[in-house]
């Protein structure tokens, strides 16, 4: 019987933690989603940052429309459709 050193108790450690492939074809599944919410996020950020212009508004709306779209294309695929936050 061999005794499980520090090293072996952390390395199975990290191995229950590593995410299934499940997990993995989830995340990839809404990474559309992911992009186009980290977009409109910076779009608003800048538009915070800066007077109010056209262009501002624009970049918001076509950040907003990309967002309803990968959300649209996600619900088609049967996929859950992670809530706003």
């Amino acid at each position: 019987m061999k005794i499980p050193t520090p090293d072996h108790a952390m390395a199975a450690d990290l191995a229950a933690q590593e995410p299934s492939a499940a997990d993995l074809a989830a995340i990839e599944a809404e990474m559309p989603v992911i992009v186009a919410e980290v977009e409109l996020l910076d779009a608003q950020i800048a538009a915070l940052d800066a007077p109010a212009t056209e262009v501002a508004d624009r970049r918001i709306r076509r950040a907003c429309r990309k967002l309803l779209a990968a959300r649209l294309s996600l619900a088609n695929q049967g996929e859950p459709v992670p809530e706003v936050a």
